[in-house]
């Protein structure tokens, strides 16, 4: 039951706080996932636990899932995104779904993770 406003970030003041990406983000992000042909959600866009703060996150999630549709390469990675995800209904339509976020990112920067190596030593 929040008090909500849409408002730029610079337009934000006082106690106001952003707890999601606001209609003009949507859109934003929506045109440039469908350029994309890889694309690694790592995170939620907002409180997407919360139904006033949910449509950022759900918005990319099916974006997600529409690049996905087209060819391209969609990688979730962290539990409150992989959870954004399912919750939204779009986990089993991005191409790939992993609950360690920071260790995926530590991966796509080419940095040696220990399990990993371990996997690997003969």
């Amino acid at each position: 039951d929040a008090t909500t406003k849409v408002a730029g970030v610079e337009d934000m003041a006082g106690e106001w706080m952003g707890l999601d990406i606001g209609p003009e983000s949507v859109k934003m992000f929506g045109e440039e996932i469908g350029k994309c042909n890889t694309i690694v959600f790592n995170g939620p866009m907002g409180v997407f636990e919360m139904p006033a703060f949910s449509n950022g996150t759900f918005s990319v999630a099916k974006y997600l899932a529409e690049a996905t549709e087209r060819g391209a390469t969609t990688i979730v990675g962290g539990g409150d995104a992989v959870a954004a995800v399912n919750q939204g209904g779009y986990g089993d339509k991005v191409s790939h779904i992993s609950t360690g976020g920071g260790a995926s990112l530590e991966l796509l920067e080419g940095k040696e993770l220990p399990g990993v190596a371990a996997l690997s030593e003969d």
